[in-house]
């Protein structure tokens, strides 16, 4: 199978396909980010880097079989609801996306966003993509709450999703750095509640929250360093989340972002997608090639038979 992953990042794309035991012929990632490229060549040296998406000529990949992306949802996000501009800000490069898989005629093709964008949004997508988007929480597969849309031509089955009873319990690390730890004061809440305690520092208040053990974690975003980290209480005090607990949280094998910063690492898995979700999705294909090879056979017995 011939891939283009678009806004490629840590090329979760192709640890789902591998994951979903889909074997790649070639893949090409479209990543200008140079610690996700970095992260991407250690992991799957063999992946064909080309660049800018706004420069590609989408008609040099005509007939490639996936096309895959997530375009950068900033400015349709909810947590920018202040001041976001839907898809006339950053996340216009969605149209980017639109003009390469017009241009390269894939044969399936798979695009991902934030659930949490305006109704309009979401009805401009769909009108573009040709069909309407799958809701999928990554809840439903790792110990992380992430509601997401799905737009995609490949043969999924929504009323089948597992059920997943992780919480960040099940994810902690057993022994962590010092470093990670909060010495400040904090109002304790119970870990009854899914925000268990609120730090005395300054910032935001969702910088503040601490996460009880007991439920699941809060959407992954990127990190600026400082204390966008998420939290969690461990032991009977707060502490950031490492960025092993991260890359867990979104279904990556342990160090899969190593060989960078500890703030870089947390800012690319939060751009990333949850590997989980994205196998769950490519496993359809794995059912369309069984099911158009029963039927080349199918044929191929009918016309011996004539």
């Amino acid at each position: 199978m011939n891939v283009l992953s678009l806004f490629d990042g840590i090329s979760c794309g192709q640890a789902a396909l591998e994951r979903a035991g889909i074997k790649v012929d070639n893949y090409y990632a479209s990543e200008i980010e140079k610690n996700a490229i970095k992260i991407t060549c250690k992991n799957y040296p063999n992946t064909i880097q080309i660049g800018d998406v706004t420069k590609i000529q989408g008609a040099k990949y005509w007939g490639v079989d996936l096309l895959i992306g997530g375009s950068p949802c900033q400015s349709l996000s909810i947590t920018q609801s202040q001041v976001r501009q839907h898809l006339f800000g950053k996340s216009k490069l969605f149209f980017e996306y639109v003009r390469i898989l017009e241009e390269s005629n894939p044969k399936y093709f798979l695009f991902e966003n934030v659930a949490s964008m305006t109704k309009e949004s979401k009805e401009i997508i769909s009108d573009l993509l040709g069909c309407e988007p799958l809701f999928i929480n990554s809840n439903a597969f790792v110990a992380q709450d992430r509601p997401r849309f799905y737009w995609t031509n490949i043969p999924v089955c929504e009323s089948y999703l597992p059920e997943c009873n992780l919480t960040l319990e099940d994810i902690m690390e057993n022994k962590v750095d010092e470093k990670y730890y909060y010495n400040c004061g904090y109002d304790f809440l119970g870990l009854n509640k899914s925000v268990c305690a609120i730090l005395h520092i300054n910032g935001h208040d969702i910088l503040k929250r601490v996460h009880s053990p007991k439920y699941k974690c809060h959407t992954l975003t990127t990190c600026g360093g400082g204390n966008t980290q998420k939290k969690v209480f461990d032991n009977g005090r707060p502490r950031k989340l490492t960025p092993i607990e991260y890359e867990r949280l979104q279904g990556l094998p342990d160090g899969y972002t190593e060989g960078i910063s500890n703030t870089a690492r947390y800012t690319a898995i939060g751009n990333s997608w949850t590997v989980d979700v994205i196998s769950y999705i490519l496993r359809g294909l794995n059912d369309e090639v069984a099911l158009e090879t029963k039927i080349y056979q199918d044929d191929l017995f009918g016309m011996a038979n004539l």
